[in-house]
């Protein structure tokens, strides 16, 4: 039987495409499709809510089947009950007909896709910072090399993120374990890759973790510089060298810069009898805050001590502490700098006596020998060269017995000096101050030099003044940021800081011009030492005179004149340096 042909109509597509292009056609397809957008935007919110409440109800179900058996009864029998108040509260089920409503439109929002991955820009950041370590990572003889030219950055890069401009904020790379990372020639040698990649300017802090060989790169940012001096909240025993990161210390102090108050992370030296570091090394450029750190120092230390300062570079820079209470005397002269020291020295021998007697008789420690001490010599190298010029003996020498049993004396040094001259600091100095501070740009070498171990942090760009790094005893090396503390008397000064300053200063017991009587003080007498100024031009054989003994103390029955805390210090102008050694003479006598 022979098959009848189709219609023409339907083997021909000419007329088909006709009528898909026809004009009616084409009018019925547009009045679809705005019908179709109108429903849609009026019933959107419909729409919502239904895909809400399923997804709620998918949730609902999982959460239904993750619960074990015999917890279902309970379960059930708890929503059977809230749906039971619900039912008898006034409104209760339109109001429960709202919120879930509510939720079903909160749920069923949509949420605007976030980007995976990076961007093409980024890629191509991390894909030469890769390359670039290949060299350093990478090993012959390797079967499966993490870095390798061409390879996958993403098997070695496990985190990364890039801040708003594109520049990398964070990176966690992973090394092979055949690297070298216990060598600090290898770490530093990766670090300057990972600075020179990542973009210069910034300040980047390196984590290495030995046991999952990972390094994690994180940007650093800016230490506050308008933190100024104030009254920290500490305790007695404890110094606030300056700020640091919040990450790096487990303490926070309220400090108000500016014209607010906030929490710091404060870089804080204990002092004391408990103290694994009783003494402090301050080392920097000029102009960049040692000086400025000293002052800081002395502010808190008067609140519980008595201060002694040694001005070696003569500028007057502690001239603001002069005939203040606590202060023992502020020399910047040879020869005063020779009798406060020497005096020192002897007070630091005669708390030590006196603080053995009194366990011996089994009570506690006198009173003048518990009170603190601070001796603050502000580049004392300068006095040294002055003395080997004259002829005379090394101020650092009498520093010797304040570092090595001020400890027990309640006797704290602090050192500050400059990098040119560091070599010309003593033994003493070296071996006992384990507490390190470096201000001012300074490279890798020189922390390590002063702080036994480098930085985990680049040097910054823009180096402020006060900026540096710490180092107390064995502890991590911290980024340090020293409050401001400018000296009141310089016209330089701003009104804001010359009354922070001048606001933490004690109250004077001595004129300005020092002209007058010092203040007596009950339980001892004043003691004199010798005008500062004097300090080149004194004459080689002007030797500090001596009062006469005191009487031994065993002989009056009696223990030796209290001479440190009860004693106050006078600076006569054009005086001859003197000092009261009978106390000295009866431990001399004694021991």
């Amino acid at each position: 039987m022979a098959r009848r042909p189709l219609p023409r109509i339907l083997t021909n597509s000419a007329p088909l495409a006709r009528m898909a292009h026809s004009a009616p056609l084409a009018r019925s397809r547009e009045f679809a499709r705005s019908a179709a957008d109108s429903a849609s935007d009026v019933f959107h919110p419909l729409i919502t809510i239904g895909r809400g409440l399923r997804r709620l109800g998918a949730a609902g179900r999982g959460r239904w089947a993750e619960t074990p058996k015999e917890q279902r009864g309970p379960l059930a029998f708890f929503v059977g009950a809230c749906v039971l108040v619900v039912w008898l509260v006034p409104y209760g089920p339109l109001l429960a007909l709202i919120a879930v409503m509510g939720a079903g439109a909160w749920a069923g929002r949509e949420r605007t896709p976030v980007a995976a991955g990076p961007s093409e820009a980024e890629t191509e950041r991390l894909r030469a910072l890769y390359e670039a370590l290949v060299p350093y990572l990478s090993a012959e003889g390797d079967p499966s090399p993490l870095y390798a030219h061409g390879g996958d950055w993403e098997r070695a890069f496990a985190e990364y993120a890039f801040d708003d401009s594109g520049r990398l904020e964070r990176l966690q790379l992973k090394y092979p374990a055949y690297f070298t990372d216990g060598e600090d020639r290898s770490r530093v040698r990766i670090e300057q890759v990972l600075y020179a990649k990542a973009g210069r300017g910034r300040e980047y802090h390196f984590t290495w973790d030995e046991l999952a060989n990972q390094l994690t790169l994180t940007v650093l940012d800016a230490l506050p510089t308008d933190i100024a001096a104030q009254r920290f909240v500490t305790s007695p025993g404890e110094t606030v060298l300056g700020f640091t990161d919040p990450d790096a210390v487990q303490r926070t102090l309220p400090v108000t810069g500016g014209e607010e108050t906030r929490d710091a992370p404060p870089v804080v030296w204990r002092t004391g009898q408990r103290s694994t570091e009783p003494h402090l090394l301050v080392l920097g450029q000029p102009g960049t805050g040692a000086t400025t750190l000293l002052r800081s120092i002395a502010l808190q230390a008067l609140q519980h001590g008595d201060v002694l300062v040694i001005d070696g570079s003569g500028t007057g820079e502690y001239g603001c502490l002069s005939g203040c209470r606590g202060v023992l005397g502020v020399e910047s002269g040879l020869a005063g700098a020779l009798a406060t020291l020497e005096w020192a020295s002897h007070e630091t021998e005669r708390r030590l006596i006196a603080g053995n007697r009194a366990r011996q008789a089994g009570g506690p420690a006198p009173d003048d020998t518990r009170r603190p001490l601070w001796i603050l010599a502000d580049r004392p190298t300068a006095l040294s060269h002055i003395a080997v010029a004259e002829g005379r003996d090394d101020p650092q020498q009498w520093l010797q017995v304040p570092l090595r049993h001020g400890r027990a004396a309640q006797v704290t040094v602090v050192v500050a000096d400059q990098f040119e001259t560091a070599e010309l600091l003593g033994d003493p100095v070296r071996a006992h101050t384990k507490a390190r501070v470096v201000l001012g740009p300074a490279t890798a070498e020189e922390v390590r030099a002063v702080l036994g171990a480098p930085p985990h942090t680049t040097p910054p760009a823009q180096v402020p003044p006060g900026r540096g790094y710490a180092r107390l005893g064995s502890a991590p090396v911290l980024r340090l940021q020293v409050p401001a503390t400018p000296d009141p008397l310089d016209d330089a000064t701003g009104q804001t800081h010359r009354q922070a300053v001048t606001a933490l200063l004690p109250e004077r017991t001595v004129p300005a011009d020092g002209a007058g009587p010092a203040e007596p003080v009950t339980g001892g007498r004043p003691v004199e030492i010798g005008k500062s100024g004097r300090g080149a031009g004194a004459e080689p054989d002007d030797e500090p005179a001596t009062a006469d003994a005191a009487p031994d103390a065993e002989e009056t029955g009696s223990a030796a004149e209290p001479v440190g805390a009860s004693a106050r210090v006078r600076t006569d102008k054009g005086g001859e340096p003197r000092v009261a050694k009978g106390a000295v003479e009866a431990v001399r006598a004694e021991g």
